[in-house]
């Protein structure tokens, strides 16, 4: 299993899937960009974690927290089964819109897969 974090704005590796780990569509990108793949928004964090959390290092840590509790239940929970069957069958890239991935849900879908 391969699971790699990337920019939804990159060009796409060959032989990899991937997958917008987005709540939002990003600006910029018309339905149907072979550089989006599928798009799973319902592994992203709710709305109102996302909004608090407004990409604030500060809050990283705090963010973590609650994000992992997402992640264990509903929506999400099923969402990330469903991922992490697709990378029991391949390589996967998870991608995301965000400026920088590294303080993004993309990390923690990563560790928690």
């Amino acid at each position: 299993m391969s699971v790699t974090i990337g920019r939804v704005y990159d060009d796409v590796p060959p032989g990899v899937t991937r997958v917008l780990v987005d709540r939002l569509w990003p600006r910029g990108i018309r339905k149907g960009d072979p550089r989006i793949g599928q798009w799973c928004k319902e592994v992203a964090p709710s709305s109102d974690l996302r909004q608090w959390y407004h990409h604030d290092p500060a809050k990283h840590d705090e963010f973590t927290r609650r994000y992992r509790d997402e992640l264990g239940s509903g929506e999400q929970a099923a969402a990330l089964a469903c991922i992490r069957q697709l990378a029991e069958h391949g390589d996967v890239e998870l991608v995301t819109a965000t400026k920088d991935p590294a303080i993004s849900e993309v990390p923690i879908i990563v560790e928690e897969l």
